[in-house]
């Protein structure tokens, strides 16, 4: 009995991290139609997302079974439910994906408005961020997971830099307005990202040490 509920429980991770996975190519796949102005990737971002709302279904259906089912107690509960909120993370993850891309075709129908600098970098630290806190949690490394928090400041402030930039082009040009917009929506959907990222290393930090940080690190 036990040896079949240590299966499941590893099949349920399993299923996380093909999730996790799925989550991070359709962020990948938008910025590419982004940057390289490719309608044909942003489009397969939109296609695919079915796939991490389905994933998400069968993850918190096999949850709740194993809950039902199991009676789970102290750190198998702890796992059990921080896998649930886990996957809503990425689900949303998923969801920014689908925003970008959305945005992408908007921007690939009229001219580049500026070169892609902030935005190529935000993806890169929202990606490292979301692919070291989930190495945290399959791996159980505690630090790992409370370092990644601190460098979700640095996508604020490519943020906010960009805004900025942006805000001063549609003051001088009415006619990037809608570029201008659109853009700022990218970046605000990778500033979301790194939220999600942060959200896990919270869930990561209540799986091993049984400790809930999130209210402590919204206020440091």
């Amino acid at each position: 009995m036990e040896l079949h509920f240590d299966q499941e429980l590893t099949q349920a991770k399993d299923q996380l991290l093909r999730m996790a996975s799925l989550a991070e190519q359709a962020v990948t796949t938008a910025i590419q139609g982004l940057v390289q102005r490719d309608d044909v990737a942003a489009k397969r971002v939109l296609d695919g997302d079915n796939q991490l709302d389905l994933l998400q279904k069968e993850i918190d259906e096999q949850c709740v079974a194993l809950i039902a089912l199991r009676q789970p107690k102290a750190r198998d509960l702890r796992f059990i439910i921080v896998t649930m909120k886990i996957a809503a993370e990425l689900e949303r993850i998923g969801d920014q994906a689908v925003n970008i891309a959305n945005r992408a075709r908007l921007l690939n129908r009229e001219p580049q408005l500026k070169p892609f600098v902030d935005i190529p970098r935000m993806f890169e630290l929202t990606r490292d961020m979301v692919r070291t806190v989930l190495d945290a949690f399959v791996y159980g490394k505690l630090d790992v997971a409370k370092q990644v928090i601190p460098h979700d400041g640095e996508v604020d402030n490519l943020e906010v830099q960009l805004h900025r930039e942006l805000t001063s082009f549609m003051l001088e040009d009415p006619q990037t307005i809608t570029r201008s917009m659109n853009l700022i929506g990218v970046s605000h959907s990778l500033e979301r990202i790194g939220d999600h990222a942060v959200n896990i290393a919270e869930e990561v930090v209540y799986l091993y040490e049984g400790r809930d940080i999130r209210h402590e690190t919204k206020n440091a």
